[in-house]
């Protein structure tokens, strides 16, 4: 990794490293970083640990996890996804762990996912079927039935751990920044290659 990396670049090589290890291990790995650098990181629920409670200033450092998100508005709104892509993880994601437990399933479709934009109070997506097939492409969720998608640890890791962040790099200029840089680089050359004409 490195300082360049925008917040869900590092968020997909954490995943990388998690996948060849089974559920229980990546939430046990996941609440050891969280209690490592105190931070509260949202999963699936999980038991607790068996540790004792601890009074005084030696509690002080025990994490505290957020209040859940009582509605998908609250959530939607309390992640802010910038793209279609990454609403589409949002909303798999909350009705896979954050809904009430009488709305929660494991995936979701474009019927829900035009609902799911209605109560949040966000433009509808165009297309919701492409949206999920284009959420798919980006490594956010994968196919499960004909025409639903379930979220998957890219996913997320993208939503628990990134979202909301006003420093990650909208999805539309990677491709732009890229030609940009590669621009730059070029600029010197065709200035060398007209003075030798010259």
């Amino acid at each position: 990794m490195s300082p360049e990396d925008n917040d869900f670049d590092v968020a997909k090589k954490v995943a990388d490293l998690l996948k060849p290890v089974g559920k229980e291990r990546q939430q046990k790995i996941l609440r050891w970083v969280g209690e490592n650098f105190e931070v509260a990181i949202a999963a699936a629920p999980a038991p607790p640990l068996n540790k004792p409670a601890t009074p005084g200033p030696q509690g002080a450092g025990q994490i505290t996890p957020p209040p859940r998100a009582t509605n998908i508005k609250s959530f939607v709104d309390s992640k802010n996804p910038k793209s279609d892509n990454q609403f589409a993880a949002v909303v798999a994601y909350y009705y896979a762990f954050e809904a009430p437990p009488d709305e929660r399933r494991d995936t979701i479709t474009a019927e829900l996912l035009r609902d799911a934009a209605r109560l949040a109070q966000r433009k509808r997506p165009g297309t919701p079927s492409m949206t999920l097939a284009h959420a798919k492409s980006r490594g956010y969720l994968d196919a499960a039935d004909r025409g639903q998608y379930r979220i998957n640890s890219v996913g997320e890791n993208l939503v628990a751990m990134a979202l909301p962040s006003s420093r990650a790099v909208p999805e539309s200029t990677h491709a732009t920044s890229a030609r940009r840089r590669s621009g730059k680089k070029k600029a010197p050359k065709r200035a060398a290659a007209k003075k030798k004409r010259s």
